[in-house]
């Protein structure tokens, strides 16, 4: 019995040629057990060039309207507060405050001249009319930062418009922080921080911060609970080292626990370090310290 012819395969010009056909499935060149729709990838395609269309749409009107888009985030910004400055790489923080022990609120004003120095601290209400020396007053901020200056004298950031006061804070300036500044923060800067500069809290390493060094750290005690337990690992602590180079303020950043957080505060409270400077002037600056516990 001579056996049956086979069905020959379909054959496209690809695999006639030698070349492993493309697609098959798309252009039925195989046997499979569904069908094909080429509904499918037309409306696949037709998706595709969609997306691709409304996103070139909408960065061109982004392009054209770019002043338009500017000018609505500037202002929901400058409407949020005026110690707020835009984000940048080298932002170092900063801020001060002030005031003479009034019994009134700081009175809203503007701020003095801003300058990398400070000869006298601002006030509101002006106690010697004669000095022997008249300086001009500043406050310790970047000249290059664009803010209101002049005319009345105060805190901008102050609800009260009289009577003038130079605010219940203590060391010169105006508001109720310290330290000859603008605000409730401490040192000749403006707002809540430390040590000069702009609101934001102290300085942080970079933009012409140096980094503190550290001169004397003890080594941790271990707790008995986690020496019993044979417990290991890293308390990360959140420091800001003052220019006098002690440690002011303490907080666990990343716990340990069995009484190894407190051990890690115990021991750097001791520390003393080698003050950040800017500009050459020591300053207070925020850091991150890692206390490490090991058993040997």
């Amino acid at each position: 019995m001579i056996p049956a012819a086979s069905k020959p395969a379909p054959v496209s010009a690809a695999s006639s040629a030698g070349q492993a056909p493309f697609l098959t499935s798309l252009y039925g060149l195989d046997y499979s057990t569904y069908g094909v729709k080429r509904e499918t990838f037309l409306l696949s395609f037709l998706v595709h060039t969609a997306a691709v269309v409304a996103l070139v749409v909408s960065g061109a009107f982004m392009v054209s309207h770019r002043q338009e888009i500017k000018a609505v985030v500037s202002g929901a910004v400058v409407d949020i507060s005026p110690y707020i400055l835009p984000p940048a790489k080298d932002e170092a923080g900063g801020g001060g405050g002030g005031g003479e022990r009034d019994k009134l609120a700081a009175s809203k004003g503007n701020l003095p001249k801003l300058s990398r120095e400070q000869v006298a601290p601002p006030q509101v209400v002006i106690r010697n009319l004669q000095p022997k020396l008249p300086a001009e007053p500043t406050v310790v901020v970047p000249p290059e930062i664009r803010l209101a200056q002049g005319g009345q004298l105060g805190d901008p950031l102050s609800s009260v418009l009289s009577p003038p006061s130079s605010g219940t804070g203590f060391g010169g300036g105006i508001g109720t922080g310290s330290g000859g500044g603008v605000g409730s923060g401490r040192g000749p800067g403006v707002g809540p921080g430390w040590g000069g500069g702009i609101g934001g809290g102290p300085y942080r390493v970079g933009g012409g911060v140096s980094a503190p060094r550290a001169l004397f750290a003890p080594d941790p005690e271990y707790s008995e609970e986690a020496r019993k337990a044979k417990y290991q690992g890293t308390v990360v602590l959140w420091v800001v080292v003052g220019p006098d180079g002690r440690p002011h303020e303490v907080r666990v950043q990343r716990s340990l626990g069995l009484g190894l957080d407190e051990k890690a505060i115990e021991a750097v409270r001791q520390w003393r370090f080698e003050p950040a400077k800017k500009d050459g002037t020591p300053v207070a600056v925020q850091i991150n310290v890692e206390v490490n516990f090991r058993l040997y």
